[in-house]
């Protein structure tokens, strides 16, 4: 039975929150495809906002807000790791 519920529970979407701003200057080409990869998962919701009023932290770095707690990386691709850490944390819980 534990097994089953395991297969079927319904799992907890994380919450990613970017602001259009800082995505403009600090996501690259490169990464942007793994962005995307990462941001089309079934147990992730993410939205732009024109502006979160953050812009000390802003123009200093990639960020992201996730489930409400500020999350910054010293570019973009580290900003994406920490964003897998947080998302496979979840899974397992």
């Amino acid at each position: 039975m534990k097994r089953l519920s395991k297969l079927f529970s319904k799992q907890k979407k994380i919450q990613i929150d970017f602001c259009e701003k800082n995505l403009d200057r600090f996501l690259t080409e490169e990464n942007s495809s793994d962005y995307e990869r990462f941001l089309n998962q079934n147990h992730i919701q993410y939205k732009e906002y024109s502006c979160q009023s953050k812009c000390e932290q802003c123009k200093k770095s990639p960020y992201a807000i996730v489930d409400g707690e500020f999350i910054a990386a010293e570019n973009s691709d580290e900003l994406l790791v920490r964003l897998k850490h947080i998302s496979s944390n979840n899974i397992k819980e």
